[in-house]
Order: C-alpha cells, then sequence, then structure tokens
C-alpha cells in the first residue's frame, strides 16, 4: 500500500502557482504526478477537459490539495467500483448512503460526498457551504490532533465529522421550520383564509421533504448498526496494518526458502533448465499458498474485529438524527391538530349555517301556507264570503294564528330533538 501511495502524494506542479497550501495536480494511469498540458510527457491524447473533475484531497496531517482527477484513476487508487462513484456525483440526487469496501468507506451524507481512505479523504470540490465547512474543520482537527493521540483512527474521525455536519444541518433546517411554520399555524388556527392555508401547504410540503431526508440518515446509520460485518469492514487501518504485516512476513517466508533452495542445488547439480523451471515452480507454488493464506487469516482477524468503538461513534449520531427526526415529527402532529382544528371550525361554522336554513325553511312553509290561503280568497269567484267583510278578516287571523302555531310547534320539535336548542 505504501508503494501505490507514494505516486498519488507527489505533485510536480510548483507550488508558488497557487495561493495558500493548495496546488492542482493531474493524473494519468497510476498516479497523480502528470499534468494536463502541452510538453508533459505520460499524457493520454484521448483525454479530455470535461472527463476531469476537480477532486479536494486531505491527509492525517491536515494538508489539503487540489486534483484535477478523472472517475478511471480514483477508481483505480480507491478500489472502488463505477457505481459507487456515481453516488459523489452532485449533479445526481441520491439517498444518503455509508457504505464500507475494501480500502475505501463511500460516504454520500446530503451535500458531503466524499472517498474515505486509511490515508486520505478525497472529495469532490464544490462551493457548496457545508463542503467547505467539512473541508475547513476536518482539516483544522487534523491539525490540533497532530501531536497529541487519539483513540479514533483516521477514517473514524473523518467520517465522524461527515456525520456531525450532516446532522447539524439537518436539525437547524427543522428549528428553522419550527421558527416559521408555527407563527403560521397560530394564526391560521384564529383566522381561516385562503393565503393562510396557502402557506401551510408550501410548509407541509418542505416538512415532507425534509423528513425523509433525515429518515434516511437515521435508517442508514442503524442499518449500520446493526450489521457487524458492514461496521468490521471500515476498521481501513487495521485493514492496512494485517495486509502489509502478512505481505512481509510472507516475502520474507519466500525469500528464506528460495534460498535455501539455491544452497541445495549449488551441492547437487542439475541441468541449468531444470533449476530455472523449478525454481519458478516454487515461486507460483508459494505465491499461491501465501494469497490464500493471506485472504483467510484477514477473513476471519475483520470477523473476530471489536467493533464497539464504531458502533458507540455511530449510536451517538444516531440518538441525534432520531431526536431530529422526533422534532420533524412533533411538528407534523402540530400541523395535523390545526387542521382538525380547522375542520372542526369550519364543521360548526356548517352545522350553524344548516340550523339557520332549517329554520329559514320553516319559516317559508308557514307563510306559503298563509299565502296559499290568502291567494285562493283572493280569486275571482262568487261565495258568501265576500257578503260579510269582518268574515273574510277573521279567516285571515285564524290562518295567520294556525302558521304562528305551526311554526313554534316545529321549534319544540327541533329542541326535543337537540337539533336546535333555543
Amino acid at each position: 500500500m505504501a508503494e501505490s501511495r507514494a505516486p498519488f502524494l507527489r505533485s510536480v506542479v510548483p507550488q508558488s502557482v497557487f495561493s495558500h497550501n493548495y496546488s492542482r495536480c493531474n493524473a494519468d494511469g497510476q498516479g497523480f504526478n502528470n499534468v494536463r498540458g502541452p510538453g508533459f510527457p505520460g499524457l493520454k491524447k484521448r483525454g479530455h477537459a470535461h472527463t476531469y473533475r476537480s477532486w479536494t484531497k486531505i491527509d492525517p496531517s491536515g494538508n489539503s490539495k487540489v486534483l484535477e482527477l478523472d472517475k478511471a484513476t480514483v477508481m483505480r487508487h480507491c478500489s472502488l467500483p463505477a457505481r459507487d462513484l456515481r453516488l459523489l456525483d452532485p449533479l445526481f440526487i441520491y439517498p444518503s448512503s455509508i457504505l464500507g469496501r475494501e480500502k475505501a468507506i463511500v460516504v454520500s451524507l446530503e451535500q458531503i460526498r466524499c472517498i474515505i481512505t486509511a490515508d486520505e479523504v478525497i472529495l469532490r470540490n464544490s462551493l457548496d457551504g457545508c463542503v467547505a465547512q467539512y473541508t475547513s474543520e476536518l482539516c483544522k482537527r487534523l491539525e490540533t490532533n497532530k501531536d497529541h493521540s487519539d483513540d479514533l483512527p483516521f477514517e473514524f474521525r473523518a467520517l465522524e465529522l461527515a456525520l456531525e455536519i450532516t446532522c447539524m444541518s439537518l436539525d437547524a433546517q427543522v428549528k428553522e421550520l419550527e421558527l416559521e411554520i408555527y407563527p403560521v399555524l397560530d394564526e391560521l388556527a384564529s383566522s381561516i383564509s385562503t393565503l393562510n392555508l396557502e402557506r401551510v401547504r408550501r410548509f407541509k410540503g418542505h416538512l415532507l421533504a425534509l423528513t425523509q431526508r433525515v429518515q434516511k440518515v437515521c435508517d442508514e446509520i442503524e442499518h449500520l448498526m446493526d450489521d457487524d460485518g458492514d461496521m468490521a469492514e471500515m476498521y481501513l487501518t487495521e485493514k492496512k496494518q494485517r495486509r502489509e504485516a502478512y505481505t512481509n512476513s510472507d516475502f520474507y517466508d519466500q525469500t528464506d526458502t528460495l534460498g535455501g533452495a539455491r544452497v541445495v542445488s549449488k551441492s547437487a547439480p542439475t541441468s541449468p533448465v531444470g533449476s530455472i523451471s523449478g525454481t519458478q515452480k516454487l515461486q507460483r507454488d508459494f505465491s499461491s499458498i501465501s494469497s490464500s493464506k493471506h485472504g483467510s487469516v484477514v477473513g476471519s482477524s475483520i470477523g473476530r474485529e471489536n467493533i464497539d468503538q464504531l458502533e458507540m461513534l455511530l449510536e451517538a449520531y444516531f440518538v441525534f438524527s432520531d431526536n431530529t427526526l422526533n422534532n420533524l415529527l412533533s411538528l407534523k402532529e402540530y400541523i395535523d391538530d390545526t387542521e382538525d382544528l380547522i375542520n372542526i371550525t369550519l364543521g360548526s361554522v356548517q352545522n350553524q349555517l344548516i340550523k339557520y336554513e332549517l329554520l329559514l325553511t320553516a319559516a317559508t312553509f308557514v307563510v306559503t301556507i298563509f299565502a296559499v290561503v290568502t291567494g285562493i280568497f283572493g280569486m275571482n269567484f262568487a261565495d258568501s264570503v265576500f257578503d260579510d267583510p269582518s268574515l273574510f278578516a277573521w279567516i285571515l287571523m285564524i290562518t295567520g294564528v294556525s302558521c304562528v302555531i305551526l311554526y313554534v310547534t316545529f321549534l319544540v320539535y327541533l329542541r326535543h330533538k337537540k337539533i336546535f336548542p333555543l
């Protein structure tokens, strides 16, 4: 791993070209030491400017560099498939995810999208506030703790900062939404209007989108906590040290064995061809044995990995994100309660209107009866009633009293049925 990182850390660009501690480098093949432009050897002619992207690399000492890399170089350096690298594209919207791979941790949390290895953090260079805050804060923490021992390895410190910034950013958005929506809901409860309803509708849509984002972060952390294998895969520093230790031990074993074979070959003369083929066969055998030994031992060691350190780290941010999610659910319940109150108020007003409509309908019915009687006697036909003028007046009085009695009876019936209390 040390040999493969050497070309990644070198840069031939003069430091005076760039301000501060940043330098722009380019990569072709296996390293980052070739710069795009005419006159530089090793440049791939088929490369185009749009195939390179700006990346920021941060080492464990807190030094940062801005590199111009293509996806193939990043994939080869971090041993990542193309589908993992797509999660880092800021032009696409993917749900939050944390993926543990053999040599890297792929982090896609809101705007923070980076690749964390045992020796560096690689993230897309962006003008987003969260990305700039993550870069500056990580460099600051690494420089501060450079001379102090820390229980957390480098990859966990980088992952912790990504979780911290993401959770705090979501929590700040939730608090800002609370400050905006509570006054609107209180105003809506006291005064129902189309403008207030439209504002609440927009806030509710924002609330649902924010709830989904917080829920995804919370679910991703919970998924990691439930899978011990995924957490064991994220111990990149220990896996790197274990690989180097087994590689060195296998190399020494092969050197000693081959050296002994050469001593024996001097005392027992054989043909040159046979000697060379035997040595090559021995090397191939030892290579296959060491590879199988390395894979089995590393796999068994990862399976027995003590994951309490990472589990406690994830648990702390799971509690934080779960608390944020509970705040959102409480806000949603407050909105639902306000909607229920509005529906109850509207229902009460509607009931009042129905009651008044019922009274007006009853009054109209009674007046219609009186109008029918007067209309009948207002027709042009001969009758003895018209011979006595006082008789027609008594008919009208009896009809009017009867209508009043009928209307009062109707009101008493409504009160008895508890439809309209008087």
